[in-house]
């Protein structure tokens, strides 16, 4: 096979899903008023450096013409000292499991087969430039060239970014909100905050001004930081907070850092929701130092002694998922964090993962997603042999990944399909190196897990919620089971409660990843977290005899129907996206209903400005279309006119679908295919592509009545013709 990586590269460049950032956080901005509230002071920082809104600037370093002298490092050395690290062993009995108060501190959840000594975020970063202060922490584009900084310079810059927070005025247990892209400068802004005894609040870019202004307040910030080029015109740079921090004392922030305690909060991370104000999730500095360390380790990352761990990091930081992946796991082993540019969800992160070659890579499935999605269509525009040997290849691969997944020992077929074929793929896609391929924050579909095996790229599933720090459930290269999110991280605990007859339950969890509590919620709290300091996650699961999990569900999400019925709507949904290769997105319907229906949208090529759904349908979608008789090459020509052979097609594929079901409560009677793929934009997806089943039940309110509502016209009709035949001569005759 000829050597695809033009082509792919080519086809690949929107491969990752994403939204438009909008400049909201002018209007955000905007709207806070002046002179207001002193909980929220207008201090907005630009700490992004980029080529293209600083065309004029000489240097390109983030290092010239900043003076990093080298005695701070001394304090730190001084201040990470075993004396130290076990004065920071606290736990005083009167302290609860939970608090709400950004002050508060909490007891630790110290379980004896992991019992790390409590730590700062100060003390792994101390203990971090011991090892690894000459390795590359960051790698950055600035005017096109890979440039780096070194974990010395990292730690120097943090705490250059400390004081300066601290000579602004950020208060004790206030926070330093972030609004902005991945960058060295969010990295400096976070560790800096925590260094300064802040807390950091990062917000989605993709955020409402509402939702902005909501968290600015509910978290107490001191400091907004933004990066945006409008944002230049008002506020200052980046070498300026680190020239005001030069008039602060390196000794006033050594006390900051040596009073901190690892039971203090150091992290909000607020929940996107699908219904009232987003949730501020407190994570403890023990929260952070634990789980980058032990569930990092249950994912097999390495620390740099062995291997140094090369990242590129682009999903949103302000998600734990990300944040503890990239920047508190990188600091724990000494990784090399690499950023990818402000539009890498637009397509430009195929070329950094080809730049940059990472070991190891995390993405939610969605981006997963797109990549089978494009790489699907190179495919069907290839030339015959080199589409057949693809074909060939997958399919022996895979079937050697699903009958022997944890044998070494591979046929001499699927090593030379590996070496023709698969080899250059993964080159092509910027896995040559890469090791370990997570996904999180969502379900993923067998037929994505089958593509990528078919690869010989693993993806490793790991289970969590912003209120377990991240991961709580891990799979690795030696611990890995297919549709599992993993077994538990050591140290930590689960338990299902409510179990049914097929030994699924309500997944709560119990350890030292488990959050503080949500800020300034007490009710949410405790709803969230029993007596006893378990954690209801609302997820439904169950484990097999091994310990893996498998999840099934959210307990939330379960249909109840009128009946009493209780469906879960994912497996369902899932078959009949595995049924329809057609269908991009499937939500089932029917809470409280008589029936069950089900609201679908076509798979559909994304606008490579907008990264926004567009109206014609990808090459799989066609390819479907005209195997079943039809011309479309568009959603509206399918929808608009709906299309016969399309829509037979798909009622075909639901009623098989429908024969596999357990019962007929669970067969899907009605279904509706909507005009347009949901979106982050749309208010259908979050801003890990989550399904906002709330927020689509009432966009979308008015097609779903209308299932329920041609139900109720038929049986009123019926009743109306009962009646009139019963006043009627002619029925009373011809009556039996």
């Amino acid at each position: 096979m000829p050597d695809s990586r033009a082509a792919l590269q080519e086809s690949l460049l929107d491969a990752s899903l994403g939204t438009t950032q909008e400049n909201l956080e002018t209007r955000f901005l905007n709207r806070l008023p002046s002179g207001g509230p002193e909980c929220v002071r207008k201090l907005s920082l630009n700490l992004r450096y980029q080529q293209e809104v600083r065309p004029n600037v000489k240097s390109s370093s983030l290092t010239d013409g900043q003076t990093l002298s080298k005695e701070p490092l001394s304090h730190a050395l001084k201040l990470s000292t075993p004396e130290k690290v076990k004065d920071a062993q606290l736990n005083p009995p009167e302290e609860a499991l939970w608090t709400t108060r950004a002050d508060g501190r909490v007891r630790l959840r110290i379980d004896p087969i992991c019992s790390q000594t409590p730590r700062t975020v100060h003390q792994m970063f101390s203990a971090t430039l011991e090892k690894y202060g000459d390795l590359s922490a960051m790698g950055f584009k600035r005017q096109g060239t890979w440039e780096h900084i070194s974990y010395t310079q990292y730690y120097l810059l943090a705490r250059k970014a400390a004081k300066g927070f601290l000579k602004l005025g950020l208060e004790r247990a206030h926070s330093v909100a972030i609004l902005a892209f991945n960058s060295p400068e969010w990295f400096f802004s976070a560790v800096g905050a925590v260094f300064a005894g802040g807390i950091i609040t990062g917000i989605y870019t993709t955020s409402s001004p509402e939702a902005c202004q909501y968290i600015a307040y509910d978290c107490r910030a001191n400091i907004i930081v933004v990066d945006t080029q409008k944002q230049l015109e008002k506020i200052l740079k980046m070498e300026e907070l680190m020239e005001l921090g030069n008039e602060e004392p390196e000794e006033a922030l050594d006390i900051i850092i040596n009073a901190q305690k690892p039971n203090q909060c150091c992290t909000l991370v607020y929940t996107s929701g699908t219904t009232g104000n987003p949730k501020g999730v407190m994570l403890s500095q023990d929260n952070i130092t634990w789980t980058a360390r032990y569930g990092s380790q249950a994912g097999d990352i390495q620390p740099s002694e062995i291997q140094q761990e090369v990242v590129v990091s682009y999903l949103p930081l302000s998600h734990i998922a990300a944040q503890i992946y990239d920047l508190w796991t990188g600091i724990q082993w000494g990784a090399q964090v690499c950023f990818a540019e402000p539009d890498a969800l637009k397509g430009s992160l195929v070329n950094t993962l080809r730049e940059v070659e990472p070991t190891s890579h995390m993405g939610v499935p969605r981006v997963w997603e797109k990549i089978m999605e494009r790489i699907r269509e190179v495919v069907a525009q290839s030339g015959f042999i080199r589409r057949k040997m693809l074909l060939w290849a997958m399919s022996v691969t895979l079937e050697q990944n699903l009958t022997c997944p944890s044998s070494d020992l591979k046929p001499f077929t699927t090593r030379l399909a590996d070496y023709l074929v698969l080899a250059k793929v993964r080159q092509a896609l910027g896995f040559a190196k890469c090791q370990k391929n997570f996904y999180g924050a969502a379900p993923m579909t067998a037929e994505t897990q089958h593509f990528f095996l078919g690869l010989n790229i693993r993806l490793y599933a790991g289970y969590g919620l912003s209120e377990t720090s991240g991961p709580h459930f891990m799979s690795s290269p030696y611990n890995y089971r297919l549709y599992s999110s993993g077994k538990v991280v050591p140290g930590c605990r689960v338990k299902l409660v409510n179990e049914d007859a097929e030994g699924i339950g309500e997944i709560c969890l119990w350890g030292r990843t488990i959050f503080m509590g949500y800020l300034n919620m007490e009710d949410k709290t405790c709803e969230a977290i029993d007596t006893e300091g378990w954690l209801h996650t609302g997820d439904m699961g169950r484990l097999d005899a091994d310990g893996f999990l498998y999840i099934t569900g959210r307990l939330k999400e379960l249909i109840i129907t009128a009946g009493g019925e209780n469906v879960p709507p994912v497996p369902i949904e899932e078959a009949v996206k595995t049924e329809l290769p057609v269908i991009s997105n499937a939500m089932l319907i029917g809470d409280q209903r008589k029936f069950l229906s089900m609201l679908l949208t076509l798979k559909c090529t994304l606008d490579p400005g907008t990264f926004e759904p567009t109206d014609n349908l990808t090459e799989q979608a066609m390819e479907f279309c005209q195997r079943v008789g039809s011309k479309a090459t568009t959603v509206s020509e399918v929808v608009g006119k709906k299309d016969e052979a399309v829509y037979q097609a798909i009622g075909e594929g639901i009623q098989r679908v429908n024969m596999n079901a357990a019962a007929r409560p669970y067969h899907i009677q009605k279904w509706a295919i909507l005009e347009r793929d949901f979106s982050i934009s749309g208010g259908e997806l979050g801003p890990t592509m989550k399904l906002k089943r709330l927020a689509v039940l009432e966009k979308y309110k008015d097609v779903i009545e209308s299932f329920y509502q041609e139900q109720k016209k038929t049986v009123n009709k019926q009743l109306r013709l009962s009646t009139e035949q019963q006043m009627s001569p002619e029925w009373w005759v011809f009556s039996p």
